[in-house]
């Protein structure tokens, strides 16, 4: 008998290509895919259970099937199917202590994986360069960062109380891809970045295929010589300023001070231009850049895709913006052939 594998957020996009890639593995019997919201995508080969990971029909699924392996998906900073923020924050911290509980009380379940996010670091002006997995969670005020940093901390009680379960927690960075549909995709496709003056900060990004690969491996057994247990940050190698992100977009730019700026993004919200959380307005103002050292070394994967990779994919999807690179380059030829017969005059002694 192979695996069976329980997929929590299965509406989510990620969870349609990670089931696709659980069932080509030999190892793997059965997927079951669970979630409050039918999912838009499909899920050839698995079994999708309409259900919430908050009410205690969990426990009985796991037993039913027998489940060897699970993997949340179900943590995310926006809603699905409609909702608000007090939705959201009881589907990621309320639905993941009861799916711990009922893993816990599930004595076949041997692994868990648990899709998190390098939101739990915050950003704020004091903050390491790089931070790493050692690296306790700083200045985290609300939302969703403070939503990570709970499930983290559940996560970890469950792992002193099952110490029998293989337990890997993954904090992924920012996702791009032509796919990603996420509040940081919808910053970048206004058609203005409103963005604080005085900062520039350095950003991380990670492709959509990276993610689908390392769920697909921490769910499954490690190679040789690797380790899938514990924590790892994820992100494409690199980083990018801001403003270069800017300029690969071709969208303009409109500084100003920090209050101003989370004051646009309340109106942008109220007015259904974006979804951009509050918090992640500080991530525009002092930016996070994680070390991936134990990724590559101890989980043994190296991301196929960079940072800037990552976000040319994205970009090639999103189109020309109002000041397209090429467009800028023309005009400065241009200026710059205007400016060539009055440097070449002749000069007074």
């Amino acid at each position: 008998m192979g695996e069976v594998v329980l997929v929590t957020g299965a509406a989510r996009r990620v969870a349609g290509p990670l089931v696709r890639g659980l069932l080509r593995d030999p190892g793997v019997e059965r997927v079951v895919a669970v979630d409050a919201v039918a999912p838009r995508h499909p899920l050839p080969g698995a079994e999708f259970v309409r259900a919430d990971i908050g009410r205690p029909t969990l426990g009985r699924l796991l037993a039913h099937h027998a489940v060897n392996t699970v993997v949340h998906l179900d943590v995310a900073a926006v809603p699905l199917g409609g909702g608000g923020r007090a939705g959201r924050k009881e589907t990621n911290v309320i639905g993941t202590m009861h799916l711990l509980g009922a893993c816990q009380k599930a004595p076949a379940v041997r692994r868990l994986v648990v899709k998190s996010s390098t939101a739990v670091y915050g950003s704020a002006p004091r903050d390491p360069a790089v931070f790493t997995e050692r690296t306790p969670p700083r200045a985290v005020r609300g939302g969703f960062a403070k939503d990570v940093v709970e499930v983290e901390g559940y996560v970890r009680g469950f792992a002193r109380r099952r110490p029998d379960v293989a337990v890997c927690v993954l904090r992924f960075a920012d996702v791009l891809g032509p796919a990603a549909d996420t509040p940081l995709t919808d910053y970048f496709s206004l058609p203005v970045l409103p963005t604080v003056f005085g900062y520039d900060p350095r950003l991380q990004f990670v492709h959509e295929d990276d993610v689908v690969e390392v769920l697909r491996r921490a769910a499954g057994e490690p190679a040789p010589g690797t380790r899938t247990t514990g924590t790892f940050n994820v992100a494409g190698d690199g980083v990018l300023s801001l403003s270069q992100c800017a300029r690969r977009l071709g969208r303009p730019t409109v500084p100003g001070p920090l209050p101003a700026v989370t004051r646009a993004g309340a109106a942008l919200r109220a007015l259904g231009a974006t979804r951009f959380p509050p918090e992640q307005v500080r991530q525009l103002t002092y930016g996070r850049v994680v070390a991936t050292r134990e990724l590559h070394e101890t989980f043994g994967y190296r991301p196929r895709y960079t940072t800037a990779e990552a976000f040319a994919d994205f970009a090639r999807g999103r189109g020309p913006g109002l000041l397209p690179p090429w467009r800028v380059a023309e005009a400065v030829d241009r200026i710059a052939e205007l400016a060539a017969p009055a440097s070449a005059g002749p000069t007074r002694t």
